[in-house]
């Protein structure tokens, strides 16, 4: 869930303009960066576990939802130690997450149009 009082302080100096293109370039790659992991964890590649996780959890970090980061994060940490025991299940935990994210961000979205 976004932590909505920071989300804008933290996106307060920008045009509303781009806080639109921000997120919308966000909900749109968002299903492709999902697929892409999922398609990692189940041919259990750890090296790009990682990459793409860290990805993820950068550009989550942007709308200030702890949760969705921190399965994310948890998911990078997995990938570098060559972990794939759980992923599976932390990856449906951040699917479950990233859905909330998605639609807590069309909601705000409303606010700057």
């Amino acid at each position: 869930m976004i932590d909505q009082e920071l989300f804008k302080e933290n996106f307060s100096f920008f045009d509303k303009e781009v806080v639109l293109e921000i997120i919308d370039i966000f909900i749109n790659e968002y299903p492709d960066r999902m697929q892409t992991l999922e398609l990692d964890i189940k041919n259990s590649d750890s090296e790009s576990i990682k990459f793409n996780a860290h990805s993820i959890k950068g550009v989550i970090a942007n709308f200030i939802d702890e949760e969705s980061k921190e399965l994310a994060k948890e998911l990078e940490y997995k990938g570098r130690n060559n972990d794939n025991e759980g992923t599976e299940e932390i990856f449906q935990n951040l699917k479950i997450s990233g859905d909330k994210l998605i639609e807590d961000l069309k909601e705000l979205r409303k606010n700057y149009m």
